[in-house]
């Protein structure tokens, strides 16, 4: 009697903890529609990097573009709908610069140069946003 009970608690606890890892965070800020989601990132990628370095809320907008930068990736790097698109192609590599100062420089502010090739690939993102919707 002992086993049967046994293999059914097991499967029981497999369920839970598999039906429990699957549920989202639901603390992201993507929604899940591709052109508001980029969008809304690329605002506050915006306002991450234009802040002046002595702002108390220079960390804080820093810590949340890293957390858009990660949850945007990870949501739309394999959807094939959206992964072919001109504006996808030209935010992930907006992401990746920006990613990659983050993570080698985290104390140093972000040079002009990067600044301007940030800027200039956002304008791209939503020029290509208007033409392919």
């Amino acid at each position: 009697m002992t086993r049967p009970l046994a293999r059914l608690f097991a499967i029981v606890l497999v369920a839970v903890i598999g039906l429990t890892a699957c549920t989202g965070g639901g603390d992201s800020a993507i929604s899940g529609n591709y052109r508001q989601d980029t969008l809304a990132v690329v605002t506050s990628l915006r306002n991450a990097i234009t802040l002046p370095d002595d702002a108390p809320e220079k960390s804080t907008a820093q810590a949340e573009a890293r957390k858009l930068i990660n949850d945007f990736a990870s949501r739309y790097r394999r959807d094939s709908r959206v992964s072919g698109l001109a504006s996808f192609t030209t935010m992930q590599t907006a992401l990746n610069s920006l990613a990659g100062h983050y993570s080698s420089y985290p104390n140093r502010p972000v040079p002009e140069k990067l600044k301007k090739r940030l800027e200039k690939e956002f304008r791209m993102v939503e020029l290509a946003l208007n033409r392919e919707a």
